[in-house]
């Protein structure tokens, strides 16, 4: 019904930076809160940031300040830019969106993932 495919992950150097980018497509009717989460290996997924359809923003405390995150409604588009990237910040991200189908479907979507790698 609504799919995600994200975009842009890959390996950087301590300091750097990546843009993730997820675009959602399918029966969409709208999308209100997106956001982006990751997880690392044995690790829980958590909470990176999040934005909602009025651009009102949610950021975890380890990356304040880091990252950024921004939406496009037209082209349901979500972009997370990140910098300063710490090896920590090593996992793979995934794309969430709290969207409504055509069929007026509540739907709770999750991208594939796309790695991100940050050297030491």
């Amino acid at each position: 019904q609504v799919q995600l495919v994200e975009s842009g992950g890959g390996l950087v150097q301590a300091g750097g930076s990546l843009r993730l980018s997820c675009a959602a497509s399918g029966s969409i009717f709208s999308i209100n809160t997106m956001g982006w989460y990751r997880q690392a290996p044995g690790k829980q997924r958590e909470l990176v940031a999040r934005i909602t359809r009025s651009s009102s923003t949610t950021y975890a405390d380890f990356v304040k300040g880091r990252f950024t995150i921004s939406r496009d409604n037209v082209k349901n588009t979500v972009i997370l830019q990140m910098s300063s990237l710490k090896p920590e910040d090593t996992a793979v991200y995934f794309c969430n969106a709290d969207a409504i189908s055509t069929a007026r479907s509540y739907l709770d979507v999750w991208g594939q993932g796309t790695l991100v790698t940050v050297s030491s």
